[in-house]
């Protein structure tokens, strides 16, 4: 089938529910992809901030065609190997005491708001309320629009679910201004991925931490954008100077699997007993084997030195061409999650990027999201680089 034909198809019969580009995309090795008629390009999205590894990573494709030649799926009435090692892997390598696996970045998030509410109900004061802050993105479901901070993603859902209530980003006073005495929980991004690629002062997440100790709080870390190595350490908390109370992965986690974690630790980690929560193909032997590969990639072959390293090729580029180009107005992020600050409209450059064979991202609605595979080698930054340069000279 061509790109048309791919198209037209999912045109008549899927929901309308994605803006998406004019582009099928069949096959992918490292950080490039290759469409339907055979032409290429470099994948600087990674597919939704979702291929850590890069497309098609031996050690992943490995682990799923083993996994996938043992057994696919296990209930979780009964336990799996896979799902028991990762659930080990992540706890060992984090703060947390215990791992719920589910399927994607809205039901891990779902899971840190039902367990925090649980939590409450478990000390005794029937606290429910979470503070999340404006411009934070959580996820589609009921739940996670209503503690997602953009009134957009809520409007036409209403009435919108109760309990949630939204502070300005990096500004502790104001998370403390927002409590109430029905507060249980401050839910945050340790650098807002769909709100612009905004990373807060060094000092606000030691200040969130000591506001919710003050308080007998939770403190959810929302990792799912962040997780898995994207800013350069496993998980982005640990470049905070604070450790969180519930922290939630996805994206990343399987390499391009369809898999979500939501971890915690103790007292919250308690208030899941049998029959509080669950997921028929949460923790599915396949994704979990999944998983357990991409774990063990970022931390042995030096993909996280390498994220840092061409994070800061792909940083110091972007603001030599901010020299030339004056659209560019700065340029920020963390380790290859990375943005750069239009002074107009950026749907228009990522159009004019994709003709040129550069896929990128605009994100709240002047930002240039640039995230390529961990793995991008220096010569493909350079190279996007240089087809950002020709499209901005046009």
């Amino acid at each position: 089938m061509t790109n048309d034909d791919i198209i037209a198809l999912a045109d008549r019969y899927l929901f309308p529910t994605y803006a998406r580009a004019p582009l099928a995309l069949v096959r992918g090795e490292g950080a490039r992809v290759w469409d339907a008629d055979g032409r290429s390009y470099l994948d600087f999205f990674s597919s939704t901030v979702v291929t850590n590894l890069g497309h098609r990573h031996p050690a992943l494709v490995q682990a799923i065609t083993e996994q996938a030649q043992r057994i696919l799926h296990v209930s979780n009435l009964h336990y799996c190997e896979p799902q028991a090692r990762l659930a080990e892997k992540l706890v060992k390598r984090s703060f947390a005491d215990r791992v719920f696996l589910c399927n994607s970045g809205a039901e891990a998030n779902e899971a840190a708001i039902k367990l925090a509410r649980k939590h409450g109900h478990a000390v005794g004061d029937g606290r429910y309320e979470i503070v999340t802050t404006f411009n934070s993105f959580h996820g589609r479901t009921l739940a996670t629009i209503a503690a997602t901070g953009q009134e957009k993603v809520r409007t036409g859902f209403e009435p919108v679910q109760q309990g949630f209530r939204y502070a300005p980003y990096d500004d502790a006073g104001a998370i403390e201004a927002a409590l109430t005495p029905r507060t249980i929980a401050v839910m945050v991004e340790p650098i807002q991925g769909e709100g612009g690629i905004v990373a807060p002062a060094p000092e606000y997440f030691r200040d969130l931490r000591a506001l919710c100790d003050r308080h007998d709080l939770l403190l959810i870390f929302d990792e799912i954008q962040t997780g898995m190595g994207r800013t350069g350490t496993l998980f982005a908390y640990e470049q905070c100077g604070i450790t969180p109370d519930i922290m939630t992965l996805a994206k990343g986690l399987g390499g391009g699997v369809p898999i979500g974690a939501m971890l915690a630790a103790k007292p919250a980690a308690a208030a899941f007993d049998s029959g509080s929560h669950g997921s028929t193909f949460g923790g599915n032997a396949l994704t979990c084997a999944a998983g357990l590969a991409v774990m063990e990639t970022l931390e042995s072959e030096g993909v996280l030195a390498n994220c840092l390293a061409m994070g800061e090729r792909l940083r110091a580029g972007l603001q030599q061409l901010a020299a030339t180009h004056p659209i560019i107005e700065a340029v920020r992020g963390r380790g290859l999650l990375v943005g750069a600050v239009l002074r107009e409209a950026g749907a228009a450059i990522v159009d004019r990027c994709r003709t040129n064979g550069l896929i990128i991202n605009c994100t709240a609605g002047n930002v240039l999201r640039l995230t390529p595979p961990l793995t991008v080698s220096g010569a493909e930054v350079d190279e996007a680089l240089a087809i950002i340069d020709r499209v901005l000279a046009a």
